[in-house]
């Protein structure tokens, strides 16, 4: 061979090889300095805004977290509505989701769903003394409201298909860009309940007792869980974040900061239970 044919033989071979590597997006996350997630804070107590910061359980638990990631990487947190949160994460827009992805099966078949971080079972909130509404079943005949986008909305939606199967439908299925304002439509009787996980329904019923009062929860148990996307580049990134998750489930400090922000610990698995 000639050896102007084997150097660029060897130089196409190279560039070959480097196209088809893989970065590591730990790695550049620590080397870079920057670790940049998505975030809705209008979901309180999760995350929410105060002061013009955000706080909350989810900022709280990663004040624990970003230590171990090193002391020179900054958290960079996009706040954005819950409706842009997972399409941003597939379009690469920021690394990880830190907000309340309720782990349902089709979200653990399309991204990278972490170890659970709080319970997220679904639950009823109507207004105080509305003695009609006491059980899932007596939304029927009523106006119900969630989150667009979500999946309390397809709870609601699945709770709603069976009342109508049982001859009793709701009469209409509201949907709301944030909870907030849903609970605002609640307020002023424009809906009578709101579907949502029970922690953010109870921190709604301990704000405004005089307002609100959380019936009950219904379907299978639900939880919380941030999110990564799928694939190779993310893989150190989401194993690194379950480990740091389900360390701090063990050593006892998501139950406190559980009891600090809901009022009481919560019985959490290691790791999400297998998608059916």
């Amino acid at each position: 061979m000639h050896p102007t044919t084997a150097i660029t033989a060897g130089l196409l071979l190279s560039v070959s090889f480097a196209s088809t590597a893989h970065s590591d997006l730990l790695d550049d996350i620590r080397s870079e300095g920057t670790f940049t997630v998505g975030t809705e804070a209008r979901f309180a107590p999760f995350e929410y805004i105060e002061d013009g910061e955000i706080v909350g359980y989810s900022a709280d638990v990663m004040e624990y977290i970003m230590p171990e990631l090193g002391e020179d990487v900054e958290l960079i947190r996009m706040d954005l509505p819950w409706q842009g949160i997972l399409p941003g994460l597939e379009r690469e827009r920021f690394d990880y989701v830190i907000t309340s992805v309720t782990a349902t099966p089709e979200r653990m078949e399309r991204y990278h769903l972490s170890a659970p971080i709080a319970d997220a079972t679904m639950a009823i909130l109507k207004r105080t003394g509305e003695d009609d509404i006491s059980a899932p079943e007596d939304i029927a005949g009523k106006v119900a409201a969630a989150q667009s986008g979500s999946a309390q909305l397809e709870a609601l939606e699945a709770l709603a298909a069976e009342l109508e199967a049982a001859g009793t439908p709701v009469e209409d299925i509201r949907t709301y860009t944030g909870v907030d304002e849903a609970y605002a439509e609640l307020g002023t009787g424009r809906v009578d309940v709101v579907i949502n996980s029970l922690p953010n329904l109870l921190e709604a019923e301990r704000t405004r007792p005089e307002v609100f009062e959380v019936v009950g929860t219904f379907g299978d148990p639900v939880y919380f869980s941030w999110a990564g996307r799928d694939d190779e580049e993310s893989a150190s990134l989401n194993a690194f974040m379950d480990e740091q998750i389900q360390r701090l489930n063990e050593d006892g400090t998501l139950a406190e900061l559980q009891e600090k922000w809901f009022g009481s610990p919560m019985d959490l698995p290691a790791e999400l239970p297998s998608a059916e």
